[in-house]
């Protein structure tokens, strides 16, 4: 499989298949094709559809197999930010925030992953349910908003808003602590708890996530 990806604000990303070639997709995230591409829908059997529909991906996937020749396919992203891809290895696993998924290879594997943590499970929010790519070969991931990577050293810590993680990896430990002195907490307009993840490996932040734009325009929505 080779891919390009192209688009400002709202990227796609088109990827070129050989004959037998196969992408997986969330339902929706189609844009184009060519016609020899042939398309099945799956649920990959009751656990794993209740597992993506509580990790907030459809219950269902699309497999998209090139016959006959090579084919062309793209995928779209859902709101302004970035397409990021990622090479999943044995032991290279990437944990991402739920609906980033966009498309992959059939190597690929995708599960929900919850945040061990009592913290971050009792007050992670966004962080507690997450996604998990592991398997082998490239997945793409919707980022909001513009992309920010740090790599942290083993023990090194990052204090992040819980919405703008975007993803880390796996080898990256992620945990939930309260914001200090009460006088911060009540007045300071950055809510209680913060995430905190701990080194080693890479992490993403995003610049818009989609929980402070709702809150943003909360306020203007008119309701009858």
């Amino acid at each position: 499989m080779q891919y390009e990806i192209r688009g400002g604000s709202f990227p796609i990303v088109i990827c070129q298949l050989a004959a037998g070639e196969k992408m997986i997709t969330e339902s929706g995230s189609m844009t184009w094709m060519t016609p020899n591409m042939q398309m099945e829908t799956t649920g990959g059997g009751v656990s794993k559809m209740f597992g993506k529909a509580f990790s907030g991906e459809s219950m269902f996937q699309n497999i998209y197999t090139a016959q006959g020749g090579p084919g062309m396919i793209s995928f779209g992203s859902s709101f302004p930010g970035k397409i990021i891809p990622i090479e999943i290895a044995p032991g290279k696993d990437w944990i991402l925030q739920k609906s980033a998924f966009l498309a992959s290879e059939a190597g690929v594997n995708l599960d929900i992953h919850f945040n061990k943590r009592f913290g971050a499970g009792l007050f992670g929010g966004e962080g507690f349910i997450m996604q998990r790519l592991s398997g082998n070969g490239i997945a793409f991931a919707e980022i909001n908003g513009e992309l920010v990577e740090y790599e942290l050293q083993p023990g090194q810590q990052m204090i992040v808003d819980t919405g703008y993680v975007a993803g880390y990896e796996s080898s990256v430990s992620m945990d939930i602590v309260q914001v200090k002195g009460l006088k911060n907490k009540l007045l300071g307009g950055e809510g209680i708890f913060n995430t905190v993840l701990t080194g080693p490996g890479r992490i993403w932040l995003q610049t818009m996530p989609l929980s402070s734009i709702a809150s943003a325009i909360q306020p203007y929505i008119v309701t009858a």
